[in-house]
């Protein structure tokens, strides 16, 4: 029997932000796991109305409080949202991210649940969504970026596997979100300077002997990790894929019609995750299904916001 953990759920009350409250449930209620649900306001600008306001700018922010308790309370209290789970509700002041790191911190959540922005999510190399800062700090905690309204448990899971210490967590964590989940284990490569091989003089039909050779080493890998995960041979599809991870990662999303994805996020620098080209960003802004990204626990913790 599975030990309950706690599922936080953060929401600014937002329609993509409802997804994910919506999706929170779901998991609860499939895995008895104990949630909890935070809406975290920063009134610090209303301070600049002070001139303005005058005696009412405390009046002004519990009316807003208020507010944003009621509708917490309105979206959690509905049956066709909750699913029959009582989920403990907060709304608390202060910085957004800040707060939910520190929230998840104290509950030991062992998941955390957030909303993406519209389609644009990660688009761009400066970042400012709650939840994009909130994949670039260093919480270890995995988090499930909900892209999709939620309509019935996962039913297809594409976890992709790199062989590192995170792959195992990926696929565990897999399993305990969808148990009853369609499984597929994904791992795409490319050759160490694959473009340049050519340049340098190797033979073409060199080149892909080392690719057909690179596949069979990896696709035993990969049969390995998952029975090193505990899956038996019946409870996943393997691939081992040829190309571009990232590009790979979505292309067999479609494929197998996947409403959620798995990847590992590896390094906690700001800079690192910026970089054109992480296979993490890149599934974020391309996936249609949700995302759960899964932090290596080996990375450093990062000192700046």
């Amino acid at each position: 029997m599975k030990t309950p953990q706690t599922i936080l759920a953060a929401t600014d009350l937002s329609a993509p932000a409802r997804h994910a409250v919506e999706r929170a449930f779901y998991l609860a209620a499939g895995s008895g796991d104990d949630l909890y649900i935070l809406h975290a306001m920063e009134l610090d600008a209303i301070d600049g109305l002070r001139e303005m306001l005058g005696d009412d700018l405390h009046s002004v922010k519990a009316a807003l409080n208020g507010d944003a308790r009621t509708r917490l309370d309105q979206l959690t209290g509905d049956a066709a949202i909750n699913r029959g789970v009582a989920a403990r509700t907060r709304v608390a002041v202060g910085n957004p991210l800040v707060t939910i790191i520190d929230e998840a911190d104290a509950l030991d959540a062992g998941l955390l649940v957030l909303g993406a922005r519209g389609e644009s999510f990660l688009r761009h190399a400066l970042l400012g969504s709650t939840a994009a800062r909130l994949l670039r700090k260093t919480s270890r905690r995995p988090v499930l970026v909900v892209k999709q309204s939620p309509h019935e448990d996962y039913r297809s899971v594409l976890v992709a596997v790199d062989f590192s210490p995170v792959s195992i967590q990926a696929i565990h964590m897999a399993r305990r979100l969808a148990p009853a989940a369609d499984l597929v284990l994904l791992h795409a490569f490319e050759l160490p300077y694959e473009g340049k091989l050519a340049l340098a003089g190797v033979e073409a039909q060199l080149i892909r002997q080392y690719i057909t050779t690179g596949s069979e080493i990896r696709r035993k890998r990969v049969h390995e990790l998952a029975a090193a995960a505990g899956l038996a041979p019946t409870d996943y599809s393997a691939r081992v894929l040829h190309g571009a991870p990232a590009q790979q990662i979505i292309a067999m999303e479609q494929e197998y019609d996947c409403d959620l994805l798995v990847v590992g996020k590896h390094g906690s620098h700001i800079a690192e995750e910026l970089l054109l080209g992480s296979v993490t960003k890149h599934v974020l802004a391309e996936a249609q299904g949700d995302v759960l990204v899964i932090c290596d626990p080996r990375d450093p913790p990062e000192e700046s916001p």
